[in-house]
């Protein structure tokens, strides 16, 4: 579609090491509209196909990733500076989880749904069928850029939807790889196509008018995609930041809550929208838990070796908000429990692991997403005050409540503006495919994952039908004379205790009147 002189290539820098490891072409953007007429015309056959025969692609996908496991993962790691544990564990096992969720579930789900016919209508039978949107446009983030990506795409496929990727530009050799994947898995020639760029490639698909667009990003961004899908009103789903709250009670297991706050806080680097950013720790145990914590981070292992538990940043840029943020906390009294000031910070993508007090709610490290190893700690006195600190945020995405006590774990998540709560453990509703996935407030719009999760990339239809045998409705022409028996039956109908000896008279009189 374009000549030599045309292409433009992006060098992949390994945020671990600094080295350029390779050399991906861009899409250029006047080839946009080549890429929605391939999808659309995909989607004519695709869309055709029984779930059954769409689901056989995505066995022969997950084999694949199966037998390749290994290569991906340290695809994943090169490109993003995550350990390798991390790429398998929380990039590619969540992907092989969902494609087999959605192999077990979609025909289920999508299939012809029979619903109840109210006794009013009585002699139809209803339903409701799925039909798929047409083009699906997924844009995807650099954190965890095989699943974020992928399990939109393998939920769209399913629906019988054709998809677009544009992966992040901050990540292109993921991005490649899981062209690579779809490609080698046999899907027919336009179902899948993948858009390699920047922001400009972003947004001229966003605006190539698509059915429906998928979008995980930050909400800056999810702002702006938001603005342009509704000028050609295009439903989106949106999944972007969080600041989430870990509350820790007295009566809480101490040593678990440790470990999860630290895990929660620092895995991936703290890159993860699910982070557990803000921790609030009843006052009784704070000093007690503080040095237990001080401990448990700083036994971790920064690298990128096999065995690190903590590998690098993935964007530059991001490396400057955490900077920022912490500037600020330190300068207007914030203490650090352990990790360093930004003065003395290395050169490299590696920053270390911190843990600050004596933060404000208002500072910009308890109110705005750090996505970075970030963690403020905060005491509180009673559940009230660390509810309100919970909710005290323009996010709402996860949070997690620590207590031994079941009644207080259940009403503090139940008050808690969240799209996910986990008691007694963190991040973890990501991993459940049969749980819905989403936010509230300015972490995002709408839910993917679970049965929702299939039926976003369709319009769902109604349908009812009647065998057609009587010559007339009972609502339907002429009305003289039926006011008064309508009148009775709704009475009859509807009353408290329903009286069916002049329901059943008044409907005979109105088929009656049809004659």
């Amino acid at each position: 579609m374009h000549s030599v002189e045309e292409v433009q290539k992006m060098s992949v820098v390994a945020p671990a090491t600094g080295e350029v490891i390779a050399e991906i072409e861009e899409t250029p953007v006047h080839e946009v509209p080549f890429f929605y007429q391939e999808a659309r015309k995909a989607f004519g056959t695709w869309s055709t196909l029984a779930i059954s025969e769409r689901t056989g692609y995505l066995r022969k996908l997950k084999q694949l990733m199966v037998d390749e496991m290994d290569e991906i993962a340290k695809i994943i790691s090169d490109d993003t500076g995550k350990v390798l544990t991390e790429s398998i564990v929380a990039d590619i096992m969540p992907t092989l989880d969902a494609i087999d969720h959605i192999i077990n579930h979609a025909e289920k789900v999508l299939s012809r749904q029979k619903v109840k016919t109210p006794l009013l209508l009585i002699g139809k039978k209803s339903f409701v069928e799925y039909m798929p949107r047409g083009v699906v446009l997924v844009i995807s983030p650099w954190n965890y850029p095989l699943q974020l990506a992928m399990v939109p795409m393998i939920s769209a496929l399913a629906g019988g939807n054709s998809v677009i990727l544009k992966p992040s530009e901050v990540t292109p050799l993921v991005g490649k790889c899981i062209e690579d994947l779809f490609q080698r898995s046999g899907f027919p020639e336009g179902t899948v196509q993948v858009a390699h760029g920047g922001k400009e490639v972003g947004a001229a698909f966003t605006s190539g008018k698509p059915d429906y667009i998928f979008f995980t990003g930050s909400v800056r961004t999810g702002k702006i995609i938001q603005q342009q899908a509704a000028k050609d009103l295009i439903p989106t789903t949106l999944e972007l930041g969080g600041k989430d709250p870990m509350i820790v009670f007295e009566d809480a297991n101490l040593d678990r809550a440790v470990k999860a706050a630290t895990w929660g806080a620092f895995t991936n680097s703290g890159q993860v929208c699910m982070s557990a950013e803000r921790l609030y720790v009843q006052r009784s145990i704070y000093g007690k838990f503080l040095e237990k914590l001080k401990k448990e981070v700083d036994s971790l292992q920064l690298g990128n070796d096999i065995d690190s538990d903590v590998g690098s940043m993935t964007f530059p840029a991001q490396k400057d908000v955490v900077r920022e943020q912490l500037d600020e906390a330190l300068k207007q009294g914030a203490k650090l429990v352990t990790g360093l000031k930004p003065s003395d910070w290395k050169e490299d993508m590696f920053l270390p692991l911190t843990v600050i007090t004596e933060v404000e709610q208002n500072m910009k490290i308890i109110q705005e997403e750090s996505f970075g190893p970030l963690l403020p700690v905060v005491p509180f006195d009673t559940e009230e005050e660390a509810i309100a600190y919970a909710n005290g945020t323009v996010y709402g995405l996860n949070a997690s409540v620590w207590t031994q006590d079941k009644a207080k774990s259940r009403r503090v998540a139940s008050k808690l503006v969240s799209g996910a709560v986990v008691i007694n453990d963190v991040l973890i509703t990501v991993a459940n495919h049969g749980l819905p996935f989403g936010g509230t407030k300015e972490s995002g719009i709408g839910r993917y994952h679970s049965e929702a999760g299939l039926r976003i990339f369709c319009h769902e239809k109604a349908i009812m039908e009647d065998m057609g045998f009587m010559k007339s409705e009972i609502q339907w022409y002429p009305y003289k004379g039926k006011y008064p028996l309508f009148l009775n039956l709704f009475k009859s109908y509807f009353a408290e205790k329903r009286d069916w000896l002049t329901f059943a008279k008044n409907y005979i009189a109105l088929l009656k009147s049809n004659k």
